[in-house]
């Protein structure tokens, strides 16, 4: 992955018979990668709030590759009773799942609480993703090169888990808390990477970022001054297309030299943009007992022990 050999999505292997679920998969960097796997015939799981904009990407989707492998279910990643029945419904219709792509997320909306009473953004950007990995990971462990790919940011190393004020209960900032959700994404990801591999699993967890990439996040989300930074100026300016920005979590996804626990960004100034390499997690976020401190934390608020068998 060097910048005079920059990796493609054109690399990808056939992942015919290899089934995938990618959360937040009806725009932006979800469609993308959906659009670049269904190309290599996996069997993409859409998982969508709005089953709607789910069955127009499918629609996209197939206009382009007829016969693609894609399936649309409902997913509320900011309620944890729905990141349950999602999971009691694949375990209903598949016996195995190879790779789940932690993709959705929110970006800096006022401050709302989840269903559960957890703030917005922590609440979909982590807890959701946690739990519905806990929730799976029976099926990934049944799968053939399972991985569990967790989408950070650049942006966790501007962060620390507020573990005073978690729900913004004193303080509240819409950026503040997305750099927080994705400072727990990068956490979570590197102590799920320490713990299958103490276990002996075969799942890998691997995390990625996409740089600045032009979504619909930077413009439908933030309110304000924020909206008219990444909106309007930011996007045109220095964003990369949502193809592009995809690269990273495609290749933790599918390239056989993606190891479990490295980080994936792109190579680009200041992982702006450019082809996926690997990048270096913030000391802050491979700190142990961080690590513990939000998995312990994170058990008690959504309800999900993780149980992790060694072998499928």
């Amino acid at each position: 992955m060097t910048k005079q050999q920059r990796w493609t999505a054109d690399q990808i292997a056939d992942q015919t018979g290899r089934v995938f679920v990618v959360t937040g998969a009806n725009s932006g960097l979800g469609l993308a990668t959906t659009r670049a796997l269904a190309r290599r015939g996996a069997h993409v799981i859409l998982a969508v709030r709005d089953e709607e904009k789910g069955r127009r990407a499918v629609a996209d989707i197939t206009a382009e590759q007829p016969g693609a492998r894609l399936e649309v279910r409902h997913l509320d990643l900011a309620d944890l009773d729905s990141v349950r029945a999602f999971a009691d419904g694949l375990h209903a219709d598949h016996r195995r799942l190879d790779v789940l792509i932690n993709n959705a997320g929110v970006m800096a909306p006022p401050r709302s609480l989840s269903a559960q009473g957890h703030e917005l953004q922590f609440a979909c950007n982590h807890l959701g993703h946690f739990a519905l990995t806990g929730l799976l990971l029976d099926l990934l462990t049944a799968g053939h090169d399972p991985r569990v790919v967790t989408v950070s940011s650049v942006n966790h190393r501007k962060a620390k888990i507020r573990f005073d004020d978690l729900m913004g209960e004193r303080s509240y900032s819409p950026m503040g808390f997305y750099n927080q959700s994705k400072f727990a994404n990068a956490v979570f990801g590197r102590e799920l990477h320490l713990r299958l591999t103490r276990a002996g699993s075969p799942v890998r967890s691997v995390l990625a970022h996409p740089g600045y990439t032009a979504t619909n996040l930077q413009t439908s989300a933030p309110i304000g001054l924020w909206r008219v930074v990444f909106g309007t100026i930011g996007n045109p300016l220095l964003a990369q297309a949502p193809a592009d920005g995809a690269l990273p979590q495609l290749y933790a996804a599918t390239d056989p030299n993606a190891e479990s626990g490295q980080f994936i960004g792109p190579d680009g100034m200041a992982e702006l943009r450019g082809g996926p390499t690997r990048v270096e997690l913030a000391p802050a976020a491979a700190d142990g007992a961080t690590g513990r401190r939000l998995w312990e934390l994170s058990e008690r608020l959504t309800g999900v022990r993780f149980v992790i068998p060694a072998c499928a």
